[in-house]
């Protein structure tokens, strides 16, 4: 029985159950997101690893170094349809994000102000609009020791 959100890939081999609630929303505008999702960010709702589950068959993973961090990034895709499902960190190995689109109901989760961050604003596409009152940081939003990074916040909207 589902204890969170639930997607797929879109061929449907590949399903998922999130296990609880997002913990924050992360909008990437880095390049390896940019390619990724072939759109000029990733909104990537982050959950606990430990919670969340692949319910149907188990998805392919490619890994490749973060140009940011040096450490392994792990996308997670249908082999079928090809569809990127998630993205784990060896940064991070306790948490899991997932491609918004995937979920079964992607207005499931509301991104706002209190939610969300926006990270590598530096590699964003000229002209993308930043909303007001979001956490917005150039790169990262912590020092690779972990150490937080002050975030920008303006109060009207702003284009990089």
């Amino acid at each position: 029985m589902p204890t969170g959100l639930t997607g797929s890939c879109l061929c449907g081999k590949v399903t998922y159950d999130t296990g609880s609630e997002p913990l924050w929303v992360t909008i990437c505008h880095c390049k390896f997101c940019q390619r990724a999702t072939g759109s000029d960010r990733m909104i990537q709702p982050v959950f606990e690893k430990q919670d969340f589950s692949f319910t149907a068959a188990p998805p392919a993973v490619f890994t490749q170094p973060s140009d940011g961090s040096g450490k392994n990034i792990n996308a997670h895709f249908c082999s079928d349809c090809g569809t990127k499902l998630a993205l784990t960190f060896e940064r991070w190995p306790d948490k899991i994000g997932i491609y918004l689109g995937t979920l079964d109901s992607p207005d499931a989760i509301k991104v706002g102000p209190d939610n969300s961050k926006h990270i590598f604003v530096s590699e964003a596409q000229p002209g993308t609009l930043l909303p007001p009152n979001v956490k917005i940081f150039d790169h990262h939003a912590a020092e690779i020791d972990g150490t937080p990074i002050e975030p920008t916040i303006h109060s009207k909207p702003v284009a990089t």
